[in-house]
């Protein structure tokens, strides 16, 4: 029982970072050396409303990262460093992606500082289930837009089951950081349970700016070779860390894409949860449902639809150890990125973690 609520938990964790896979380069002055990452390839079959049919196929997702640790004057110091090479680049005649930072931080006990994941990240995707859609990880959560929006320098400490963050505001002339504050509480029945708080300053348009805050809570249940994952939010100036603004979360900065607030310069509220179920039928073989929706006060003036709904489907199996080979069916009902259009997809993948 107990090696199952462990791998219960290393499949919830492997959304986060691949370093758990790292291969030890050994020591060097007191300090272990590690590299990590993986290499992924997918195509991805296309059926979007309204539009023709396409099969895109790529590797830019896979990526690399560089770790050490080391023990210094009873304190554990620990750097780490990841890019990928998803480069940002739309031109689809130049296959010469450019490696981009993902992570960059050093973390010293309880504390860390660098670009690394969100508070409102860290508050949602340890709880949710496994999803092959690099776009869609945490959708209807608080943490919906996380594989996008990772702010330029994030502070984290963490005493407890708590977690306090400080983030470099998306809002330019904000005066003070964007907020998180959240708790993380852990049963012997191997359940964990989130509550979260985000706040930040969102430029209006029409003053010069307001405070919005949402409410986050998350959870999820493991039962044996099955686990259970729910989440939900609600809150205003939250928009562009949940993914809502229909392509707010790949241009946060430029306020006419964000979606975060009317054409009265009132701050748009919204509201989101998941479902998700996992479930493993041997030591190779797994498989996830997940459901979410968002509903918004308003998208945009042009936008009639105010709720966004998507569903994953995948099958994942493990060929050789850390090597899958998955297949997800997914659907959504509008966009929220420009690569990610209303309809249904396909993606076939294969990843090797190292």
């Amino acid at each position: 029982m107990v090696n199952k609520k462990r791998l219960a938990m290393a499949v919830a964790l492997s959304v986060v970072s691949a370093q758990a896979c790292a291969l030890d380069l050994g020591e060097v002055g007191g300090a272990r050396l590690s590299i990590g990452g993986y290499i992924k390839a997918e195509g991805i079959f296309a059926d979007p409303d309204g539009d023709d049919s396409s099969f895109d196929a790529t590797a830019r997702q896979s990526r690399l990262n560089f770790k050490v640790d080391k023990e210094v004057e009873g304190h554990r110091v620990t750097a780490f460093v990841e890019g990928d090479f998803w480069d940002n680049a739309t031109d689809v005649d130049d296959t010469s992606y450019a490696m981009r930072l993902r992570h960059a931080y050093v973390q010293v006990d309880d504390l860390t500082l660098g670009q690394t994941w969100s508070g409102q990240f860290f508050a949602n995707a340890p709880f949710d289930v496994e999803i092959l859609d690099f776009y869609g990880t945490g959708v209807g959560s608080v943490s919906g837009s996380g594989a996008v929006v990772r702010p330029d320098l994030v502070l984290h400490y963490t005493p407890g089951g708590f977690r306090f963050s400080l983030q470099d505001p998306i809002y330019r002339d904000a005066d003070f950081p964007d907020m998180v504050a959240a708790y993380t509480h852990r049963t012997q029945a191997g359940h964990a349970f989130n509550a979260a708080v985000t706040g930040r300053e969102v430029e209006t348009g029409v003053e010069d700016s307001k405070f919005g805050a949402a409410f986050s809570l998350a959870a999820k249940l493991n039962f044996g070779d099955t686990s259970l994952a729910l989440s939900g939010y609600s809150g205003k100036g939250n928009n562009v860390y949940s993914g809502w603004g229909f392509n707010g979360a790949t241009s946060p900065r430029t306020l006419a894409s964000s979606g975060e607030v009317n054409t009265a310069g009132d701050l748009v509220s919204t509201t989101g949860f998941t479902a998700g179920v996992s479930h493993r039928f041997n030591d190779r073989f797994r498989g996830n449902i997940r459901y979410a929706q968002v509903e918004a006060d308003e998208v945009a003036p042009t936008v009639a639809d105010d709720t966004l709904e998507m569903m994953n489907v995948n099958l994942i199996y493990t060929y050789l150890p850390n090597l899958d080979f998955g297949i997800e069916w997914r659907d959504r009902n509008a966009p929220t990125m420009p690569l990610r259009p209303g309809g249904q997809q396909v993606e076939l993948m294969a990843m090797y973690r190292f």
